[in-house]
């Protein structure tokens, strides 16, 4: 498979329809994604930014977003982030995710991550940060994402 940030630079040249086309493709390949119709914003080695429309399929039975529905937005984060940034000899499996709730979220939301250690320098656990922020730029969620980093198993031969 192309690296996912490769492909989102051949995807965003279509104006206004590729990010939304690659957003698709991603929740066609995973489909459980589908769920929150992630729209990814930026999408490079070490940095992704995915948005999630604030909408009633989403809520919980306060009416805000609901706190799995966040989870999903992170794991799409990582999970595309790390995508990007292994070289194609090593592969990864989440291990697990720790989250903190601190503020309602009530309002569209954009989820963050940055991976400052380039993930191919090793190999074993790598925990990635994620950030959700709502409309006004405050931090709704933050979630940590275990990583199991492994060679291919091509690579070990």
């Amino acid at each position: 498979m192309q690296n996912p940030a490769q492909l989102f630079r051949t995807f965003s040249q279509l104006p206004v329809i590729g990010p939304e086309l690659f957003s698709r493709a991603v929740s066609f390949m995973a489909p459980y994604f589908s769920t929150i119709s992630p729209r990814f914003l930026v999408l490079e080695p070490g940095h992704v930014e995915v948005a999630m429309k604030n909408r009633r399929s989403v809520h919980n039975h306060i009416g805000t977003v609901h706190a799995i529905a966040m989870c999903n937005l992170c794991e799409v984060v990582a999970g595309t982030m790390i995508e990007a940034t292994l070289p194609t000899t090593l592969r990864w499996i989440p291990r697990g995710m720790t989250v903190r709730y601190l503020k309602k979220a009530d309002t569209n939301l954009v989820a963050k991550g940055r991976m400052d250690t380039p993930a191919g320098d090793f190999v074993g656990d790598v925990v990635i940060p994620v950030q959700v922020f709502n409309t006004t730029g405050q931090v709704v969620m933050e979630a940590d994402i275990s990583m199991y980093v492994s060679l291919q198993k091509s690579a070990k031969a």
